[in-house]
């Protein structure tokens, strides 16, 4: 959903866009329906983020690639220097985490679009150019919401590991998740206690849930940590790996950006 809003905005009418995943979906862990298979079937453009991240699609899209022009946009949108590695050399997915890397998604999605609708693509380098301001509005914004945050509380611990982009771009000094970059492992005790030390260590006033993963694991470190003699909440679920009800505010991208900054700048005690 993070793609197709920001392609909607830049298609205006020179396309229809729509999203496999919707509110609640988890990409790491989705398959593919019979459904899906067939709306990718009529599709004219395919856009996605990277195997990575949309793992179990991965067969799919490349099955599709031969025959309707398929974009993996965290290859074809940023360079290596762009992209965070884990420690093992896996690739973050989580782009859209910050908002002046995800910016750099709207002029491939409108060349994209352009290639199979050339008329279009005045309209659509003017829609990139509004779009673009305002993400530079919202990553300033972000930026100084984060900043407000008293500095020994910049810590960000959540629970999966989709937050380093948005660590690395608004200035929290440390991003702490249970699990790692997939949800596709399950978190053991020894990933829950390992946490829980760092936040005991830090004295961290809150964690996150997520509203794409189980609320068990935060639950579980809440707990892990008060039996250590520590006070946490938890402050808030944050939209992670998707955004929130459509018609909603957190149903756009913007919006769901602004909800995860207010979250985080409110619970850590920013203003």
């Amino acid at each position: 959903a993070m793609i197709a809003d920001v392609a909607r905005d830049v298609a205006g009418e020179c396309a229809e866009v729509d999203a496999l995943l919707g509110p609640g979906s988890d990409p790491h862990l989705y398959r593919p329906t019979a459904a899906d298979v067939r709306a990718l079937a009529r599709a004219g453009l395919i856009l996605y983020v990277d195997p990575a991240l949309e793992a179990r699609l991965a067969e799919v899209l490349a099955g599709f690639s031969d025959r309707v022009p398929t974009h993996g946009l965290a290859r074809a949108a940023f360079d290596a220097e762009a992209l965070i590695m884990d420690s093992g050399g896996a690739m973050d997915p989580h782009l859209w985490m910050d908002v002046s890397r995800w910016a750099r998604i709207a002029p491939v999605i409108a060349a994209a679009i352009a290639a199979e609708r050339p008329d279009c693509a005045e309209a659509m380098a003017a829609n990139v150019s509004a779009l673009t301001t305002r993400f530079d509005a919202l990553h300033g914004w972000v930026g100084a919401a984060i900043a407000s945050i008293p500095e020994p509380r910049r810590m960000l611990v959540t629970a999966h590991d989709a937050f380093t982009y948005f660590s690395d771009a608004y200035g929290i000094a440390a991003s702490e998740a249970i699990e790692g970059l997939s949800t596709e492992s399950e978190a053991s005790i020894g990933d829950i206690r390992a946490v829980a030390a760092f936040v005991v260590a830090n004295r961290v006033p809150a964690v996150f849930m997520e509203t794409t993963v189980s609320p068990r694991t935060i639950e579980a470190l809440v707990a892990e940590v008060r039996s250590q003699g520590h006070e946490v909440v938890v402050g808030g679920a944050l939209y992670s790996d998707a955004m929130g009800e459509a018609g909603t505010p957190e149903g756009s991208y913007i919006g769901m950006i602004r909800a995860n900054t207010l979250a985080v700048t409110e619970a850590l005690g920013g203003s």
